[in-house]
């Protein structure tokens, strides 16, 4: 059986909450690469559904991120609503404010991935903790209009298309594939409304 015949097969087998929270996903992203506020209802959405379907698939950590995304979509929604009449400029940071970033996400996500491997069933914990501590940090740049945020969406959603494999949701794991072609173009639409701004 070829890899493409398998992977449709997997994929018409996707249970219909897993459908529902891919399609809300990738609206999300869509409309957030377009800088629109309703991004953050379907984020609400997915992240809601998520949070179920990486319970069951003992991705716990990754559970726990989908809460805080939940979380995150209403907080987005209020910050860009607040800013509607202003116009959020998008923000670029320093090359140290990212240091930092990426120095206390990878501490975060060794400390994490070590604490579930020793004392839980988590599958692959190292890849979920470094997928959800950047993903906790992405989103926060995401709800500040921070244009790096799409750079890190591009590390994180390829490592994510190997979490969900091996955990055998195929359809997310394409979705994640799908994530990381909007995350280049929404990076083009972010730098080009930047350079716009700083004309």
């Amino acid at each position: 059986m070829s890899f493409f015949t398998s992977l449709w097969e997997n994929i018409v087998a996707t249970s219909l909450i897993e459908y529902l929270a891919v399609f809300s996903s990738i609206i999300y992203v869509v409309l957030a690469a377009k800088r629109m506020i309703l991004c953050w209802l379907f984020a609400f959405i997915g992240s809601a559904l998520f949070v179920y379907l990486c319970y069951v698939g003992e991705l716990y950590i990754e559970s726990m991120l989908q809460l805080f995304y939940v979380a995150m979509a209403i907080v987005g929604w209020l910050n860009w609503k607040k800013s509607e009449n202003d116009q959020l400029e998008i923000k670029k940071w320093k090359v140290n404010e990212h240091l930092l970033n990426i120095v206390i996400s990878g501490i975060v996500a060794a400390v994490l991935g070590y604490l579930f491997d020793k004392f839980t069933n988590q599958a692959n914990p190292y890849v979920d903790a470094f997928t959800t501590c950047y993903s906790l940090s992405a989103t926060f740049m995401v709800t500040k209009k921070v244009l790096g945020n799409w750079i890190y969406w591009i590390v994180i959603d390829i490592v994510s298309i190997y979490l969900y494999a091996q955990r055998d949701y195929h359809l997310t794991a394409v979705q994640y594939g799908i994530f990381t072609i909007i995350a280049v173009f929404g990076f083009i639409a972010w730098w080009n409304q930047y350079k716009m701004q700083t004309v």
